[in-house]
């Protein structure tokens, strides 16, 4: 077995900025030796490199009446996008801004739209142009008026900040965010004012503004982040002096930024601050509005925990509880489906999700916090939200009562009256995205399944009859079909005590069930998604690649991620992220070696990215009798270095839950680690920064465990920007892979 024992990051560690320094150079394992087939490479090639699986997605927005929708096309003979609008009814093309029409007076090309909203009467839509000044990302705001086709620079080199509510209601604004600070643009005067001037880039920001419906004034969240500490991270230029610059990350049990609710008179003046008691420890806000008139505001704060949450309503008569939800694990998830409310009725009721009966639900209260109606059957989860139409008396919710692997669009009445009834046709089994129009008339309708790419089209909500196919996305399909020899295959695993989990496995294109095959496991395992979705996405595709080499690629949903199966489902790894996952994991396994005779128990593989990075990580230390080969990539073995936003929502702080911690932390059973291992990380973090990881590096080589550990420098979370990265990314695990778990089948 061919290993390489990492340089030792000791001294690093205590020198952070020596850390960045070093990390510049990657750091290669050599130990991949085998070489990946040249088919298997193209294919890797083709998804990675020449982009021939990016979709063509329908990027559309909405005229405010619901009639038609805008979309931003190449146009023909001219350099440069025209936004064109379509009638939803008869497919009419008019185009609302030609490239001749984009370009400014003395410009040479036209401006490249971001980002574009409708006014509120649709007469005139504001812009959003993204470019580069002195190495920072400013966006400049254009002002497009439909009748007389003018362009005109409202504002030149705002920093990136804005927000879909920020035009005024009578079209005559629109308030922004610069360097920390909100101003307001008016049109009718084209001139600029200053709403606030303590804004520090970095440091204090006045932003979340929302117009009250007079437009007399404006509701905004000032949050304060000076207790929040620096972290130093490498500027790249000069190898040899690189400079640093500082971002600020509020960790587990630290500071939290401090957040303050304040109204000021949209023409200027002083800030009159909303009163909101909060306890030492800090809270959090999520939706601020005006609550239906222009006397009074909505505030939802949370505890810092996230295990409750108040509606409040601030006016005249000071600040009033309509609403109070508290729950021993989290009442708004990382995910934050259950979060905010809307009104209905003018302001005399509201719809509020919540999982109070075990499972999610919308519910009607009254203004005063009195429960009315529960629009939603028992029994079921909402996945989310999709709509309210009030004129037609009807909710719109995702759901999928009878697959948790799937969604499904359905409707409930507003009045609580009847029964809740699928919109989504019944012959179409797999994965439904609605934008629905504001009118609810029409929906733009994306449809896939896990190995078939996504279609576009318009339907007429009523009866869900399609209208038009906007996008088939016939290339990528065809290039999917020509690659699928063995459909992919869901399951549900029985690992005992009533617990049973969703999975699916992709078998290799030459698939002999009287042979046995390597197992290659992915996994994410922790509450803010599910891997194990009836939904098409690219890295199906990788991983199909990956099973074409002779390998079994398998994943399992277990307990604690966000499938529709009820808050108890949800909720059973409160207090502490991996033991429970990891234990059903194997468990799981272990049964689908039990009922598959082709499963090849004695040679295991299995990969994660983030939170499944982690649990990689677990499973290598934890079970190394049932996994042999770990890929990790940006994982956070010590969960109390992570950001407080996510972790304290599952485990609280250190201090409270210290045994949480200690049983949740990869770091914590690296003496347990057998297999092969391989770490993988960007030394440009600023999620799972990288020091939470070189821990990890450091404790395994106190131990004297052999394992691998590539990084690419200065690469974020993603692991996406730089040329060639992707691609690189996923040779080295397919190389890996070859390597360390032998492919192919073996006799039984």
């Amino acid at each position: 077995m061919r290993t390489v024992k990492p340089p030792s990051q000791t001294n690093v560690f205590r020198f952070p900025i020596a850390a960045a320094i070093i990390a510049l150079a990657v750091q290669a394992t050599g130990a991949a030796a085998a070489r990946v087939p040249e088919d298997a490479e193209q294919r890797l090639r083709a998804i990675y490199d020449r982009n021939e699986f990016r979709l063509e997605s329908v990027q559309a927005t909405w005229t405010p009446d619901g009639s038609g929708y805008a979309v931003l096309e190449p146009a023909a003979g001219a350099a440069g996008k025209a936004l064109a609008l379509y009638d939803a009814g008869d497919g009419r093309r008019a185009v609302l801004a030609s490239p001749t029409q984009l370009k400014p007076r003395g410009a040479d090309a036209p401006i490249a739209i971001d980002d574009y909203f409708f006014s509120p009467d649709g007469s005139w839509l504001l812009l959003l142009s993204r470019r580069d000044a002195a190495g920072k990302t400013v966006f400049d705001y254009w002002i497009f008026e439909r009748e007389s086709g003018n362009l005109t620079r409202a504002v030149e080199g705002a920093t990136p900040a804005f927000f879909r509510g920020s035009i005024a209601p009578d079209g005559s604004r629109f308030v922004y965010t610069d360097k920390g600070n909100l101003k307001v643009y008016d049109l009718g005067r084209g001139k600029i004012v200053s709403l606030t001037s303590d804004g520090v880039i970095d440091k204090i920001t006045n932003s979340q503004a929302v117009w009250s419906p007079d437009g007399k004034r404006i509701a905004y969240v000032r949050t304060d982040e000076s207790d929040i500490p620096l972290r130093p991270m490498l500027v790249p230029g000069d190898p040899t002096y690189p400079r640093v610059r500082y971002v600020r990350y509020a960790r587990v049990g630290g500071a939290l930024p401090v957040r303050r609710v304040g109204i000021v008179n949209a023409k200027g003046g002083k800030t009159r601050w909303v009163d909101i008691s909060a306890p030492a420890e800090g809270v959090h806000l999520g939706q601020i509005d005006w609550a239906m008139n222009s006397d009074e505001l909505l505030i939802e704060k949370r505890s810092r925990g996230r295990d409750e949450r108040d509606f409040l309503i601030a006016g005249a008569g000071g600040v009033n509880r309509i609403y109070h939800e508290s729950d021993p694990a989290w009442v708004v998830a990382s995910y934050r489906v259950n979060a905010g409310l809307e009104w209905i009725r003018d302001g005399e009721a509201f719809i509020v999700m919540s999982e109070k009966d075990g499972w999610r639900r919308a519910y009607v209260y009254s203004r005063d916090g009195k429960e009315k109606d529960s629009l939603t059957p028992g029994g079921v989860d909402i996945i989310q939200r999709a709509a309210v139409d009030e004129a037609g008396g009807w909710f719109y919710y995702y759901a999928s009562p009878n697959n948790p692997t799937q969604q499904y669009l359905y409707r409930a009445p507003l009045d609580g009256s009847g029964q809740a009834e699928r919109m989504s046709p019944a012959d179409q089994p797999g994965w439904h995205d609605y934008e629905i129009s504001p009118n609810a008339k029409w929906a733009i309708h994306t449809y896939s399944r896990f190995d078939q790419p996504p279609v576009v089209e318009l339907v007429q909500l009523a009866g869900h009859r399609m209208v038009r196919t906007l996008e088939e996305n016939r290339a990528v399909r065809k290039k999917v079909s020509s690659s699928l020899t063995q459909p992919t295959e869901f399951f549900e695993v029985d690992v005992g005590d009533g617990v049973a989990l969703d999975g699916y496995v992709i078998k290799p294109r030459d698939f002999d069930p009287s042979n046995k095959y390597p197992v290659f496991v992915y996994q994410y395992s922790e509450p803010h998604a599910q891997t194990v979705v009836d939904r098409w996405s690219v890295r199906n595709e990788f991983h199909r690649a990956i099973a074409d080499l002779g390998y079994l690629v398998v994943s399992m949903d277990s307990r604690g991620t966000p499938a529709p199966k009820g808050a108890a489902w949800r909720r059973a790894i409160f207090g502490s992220l991996g033991p429970l996952s990891t234990d059903e994991q194997a468990a799981g396994l272990k049964r689908l070696g039990q009922t598959r005779s082709y499963v090849d128990l004695s040679r295991v593989g299995v990969w994660g990215w983030s939170g499944g990075g982690s649990n990689t990580l677990n499973a290598m230390f934890r079970k190394p009798d049932v996994y042999h080969v770990g890929i990790a990539v940006a994982p956070k073995p010590q969960p109390h270095l992570y950001n407080a936003w996510f972790q304290e929502i599952y485990m609280r702080t250190r201090e409270k839950n210290p045994e949480g911690y200690r049983r949740a932390a990869p770091i914590n059973y690296a003496e347990g680690l057998q297999g092969d291992l391989l770490i993988i990380h960007g030394t440009g973090e600023t999620n799972t920064h990288l020091e939470i990881t070189e821990g990890l590096v450091d404790r395994l080589i106190e131990l004297g465990k052999q394992f691998d550990y590539m990084t690419y420098p200065n690469r974020n979370h993603g692991l996406r920007i730089g040329k060639g990265t992707s691609l690189h990314l996923r040779m080295l695990m397919a190389r890996y892979l070859l390597d360390r778990l032998p492919p192919g089948p073996r006799p039984r």
